[in-house]
């Protein structure tokens, strides 16, 4: 995956389901369209949570990546 500039960058590290995703929600909820969310979550529910989250939504996920064990999501908003 290319380098993705994000419009905002949202951590989450050591926050627990459900708390990432409603963080993650409220974040979107103040963005524009097109906008792109960078998400960092030490939570491993994460990865799986995440990407449903966004299918409910109907946002775009542009990628994911791992460093170490941190959990890095892009976001575009729809």
């Amino acid at each position: 995956m290319g380098r993705i500039e994000p419009d905002v960058v949202l951590d989450t590290s050591g926050l627990n389901c459900p708390l990432p995703i409603i963080r993650i929600k409220r974040a979107m909820d103040t963005m524009k369209r097109g906008q792109i969310l960078e998400v960092i979550s030490t939570d491993p529910g994460t990865v799986a949570d995440v990407p449903a989250f966004l299918n409910r939504l109907g946002h775009e996920l542009l990628g994911t990546t791992q460093k170490e064990k941190s959990f890095y999501f892009y976001i575009k908003k729809k």
